[in-house]
């Protein structure tokens, strides 16, 4: 962008593994929603359906393999928020956490 004089420009880099912890009330287009960007900027995904639709996330996960894609480039990870929800948002190999759900769910996911 030139403005005056000035130029600004921001550059998008893969940050890694990325954490995606979505919802129960719409498991498929959250997956798609959370996978399609990490992926096109290069980044792995770790993610981890509501414990209500974990069949949803590992139908999409095989269909992803059976599409060709490299063996750990998206991985899925089902259980409770409180617990497998916290380790993935507090492992240290994961740069950056994607979070949708509610308030009080989010109480249980800590900061990184």
């Amino acid at each position: 962008m030139n403005d005056g004089g000035i130029f600004a420009m921001t550059r998008k880099e893969p940050v890694g593994v990325v954490g995606q912890i979505i919802p129960w009330n719409a498991p498929i287009v959250m997956f798609a929603w959370k996978l399609a960007p990490a992926l096109a900027m290069g980044c792995t995904v770790v993610l981890k359906p509501a414990e209500q639709t974990p069949l949803t996330a590992l139908a999409i996960a095989a269909l992803v393999k059976e599409a060709g894609f490299p063996a750990g480039v998206v991985n899925v990870v089902t259980g409770y928020g409180p617990t497998a929800g916290a380790a993935l948002a507090q492992h240290p190999d994961v740069r950056k956490v994607a979070f949708t759900g509610s308030i009080e769910l989010s109480y249980d996911t800590p900061e990184k």
